[in-house]
């Protein structure tokens, strides 16, 4: 892994395991995982809190909680 391709925490709830993965890496790794373990089912994903906090930089940056 390259010091300037940050890691993305990866979870999967249905095997039990935690994982970082480059982040020019996560799709790939997440369908293979996927495709591999779980019939295609999309169970691996990235940490859900990492994507709750993602979502609400974008909304920030939009402008999405600005009130009006």
């Amino acid at each position: 892994m390259s010091s300037d391709d940050p890691s993305v925490p990866i979870v999967c709830t249905e095997c039990e395991t935690e994982t970082r993965i480059p982040l020019s890496d996560v799709a790939d790794a997440l369908s293979r995982h996927n495709e591999e373990k779980h019939d295609g089912e999309d169970v691996a994903e990235v940490d859900p809190a990492l994507k709750d906090r993602l979502a609400d930089l974008v909304a920030e940056d939009l402008g999405l909680f600005d009130e009006g």
